[in-house]
């Protein structure tokens, strides 16, 4: 898509005063898909020369905003860390061909805040939280949970940037679950659910994504039975909170999240079952 409102690209090193009509270009695989008539410059991220992936003295995960999905693909291979299968289910949700895979970035996947952003569904399921900086350096953190509000709504302020979501390394020890379903064979995500079983303490976390507006990560001391996760999820997922859009209506969204929820239960139930503890 040719932006021809756009009439500068900056490099995002050189600071200079936010304006109407700026945005942050980090892959552009969203901002050169659709025509965007309110932009009329871009602050280009690309060489800020970033740390992709580090791991930091607690254990916990540092993912930069400007890591591209092929990057988090190619750590996961590598970690060895029990949650990381979870990244490479989360990178094929956007079955998506090599070349995005190599420009879109976990930042802006983020700051698309759309239901079925697998980007989203990764970092809301591991408990992550993202650092935002907004114009004058000033830094604050929130979680992933709470920065996306709605349907394409977050948390961010005006010429605030996502600089990094960071995932805690409990999160990274837990055992997980995947469930993603689509109306069709390669479709956009219209219902996908995340299990992590915390070995610690026997845990459980149930996080719904794609179905809903926004994600929902449900928290149990132990995992539920089936009433009860149905149960906790009809109860805090509202009838207005299950998206509608061509990809999936509401009644069949709600229909597939629960019955993906319920799978992912008993997946991770017979697990603690089979090793005699919470996934050890």
């Amino acid at each position: 898509m040719d932006l021809n409102t756009v009439r500068d690209v900056r490099d995002a090193r050189q600071r200079v005063p936010w304006r109407d009509g700026d945005a942050w270009l980090g892959g552009g695989t969203y901002l050169f898909s659709e025509p965007q008539p309110h932009l009329r410059r871009l602050l280009d991220l690309s060489r800020m020369g970033w740390e992709p992936l580090a791991r930091q003295p607690d254990g916990s995960l540092e993912i930069a905003a400007t890591c591209t999905i092929a990057q988090l693909s190619r750590f996961a291979a590598a970690c060895e860390a029990p949650a990381a299968p979870l990244f490479e289910q989360c990178c094929r949700a956007f079955l998506a061909s090599f070349k995005i895979w190599n420009m879109a970035t976990v930042g802006g996947n983020l700051c698309n805040g759309l239901p079925a952003g697998p980007m989203i569904s990764l970092t809301a399921a591991l408990d992550g939280s993202v650092l935002l900086q907004a114009q004058d350096g000033s830094l604050r953190r929130t979680k992933v949970v709470d920065f996306i509000t709605g349907a394409g709504r977050k948390d961010l302020g005006a010429g605030e940037l996502l600089r990094s979501v960071a995932l805690p390394a409990r999160s990274l020890a837990c055992r997980t679950a995947f469930r993603q379903a689509s109306l069709y064979g390669l479709g956009r995500s219209g219902a996908l659910v995340i299990g992590a079983l915390d070995p610690l303490d026997g845990s459980l976390a149930v996080t719904l994504t794609a179905a809903t507006v926004r994600p929902f990560r449900l928290w149990f001391p132990l995992p539920p039975d089936a009433g009860a996760l149905h149960d906790a999820i009809e109860r805090t997922v509202a009838e207005g909170d299950w998206f509608d859009d061509v990809h999936g209506l509401p009644a069949w969204r709600r229909h597939m999240a629960l019955r993906l929820s319920e799978e992912i239960r008993r997946e991770l139930t017979e697990l603690i079952e089979l090793t005699g503890g919470a996934g050890r």
